[in-house]
């Protein structure tokens, strides 16, 4: 299985999709079906009986996940696509944009 150029806390923008131009943090990453969980993006509204956790119930505002092709990672500000570099265990990722710089992880 490949890496994932997009890792948990990255901060990323949504470039396709209803919420096309919004920005967040990731909260988590789903390798085995490529999406993502991003904060304040794709809200869905979910019907929930009462129960011992919600006793009113009613209805919940929850992030659903997204593909992760539609969504790319923020690099001083600006959409950048990422690559890597290095081999094994020396392995960083790097913003294409100026090839030399890499991103902190």
């Amino acid at each position: 299985m490949a890496t994932m150029k997009i890792k948990k806390d990255d901060l990323v923008k949504v470039i396709a999709g209803k919420d096309k131009g919004k920005e967040g943090k990731v909260l988590a990453v789903d390798t085995k079906n490529n999406t993502v969980l991003v904060e304040g993006v794709n809200i869905v509204h979910k019907h929930s009986k009462p129960s011992m956790q919600n006793q009113q119930g009613g209805i919940i505002e929850k992030e659903a996940p997204i593909d992760l092709s539609n969504v790319m990672y923020l690099y001083k500000g600006k959409p950048v696509r990422i690559g890597f570099q290095g081999e094994k265990k020396a392995k960083v990722r790097v913003a294409k944009v100026d090839g030399k710089t890499v991103v902190i992880d």
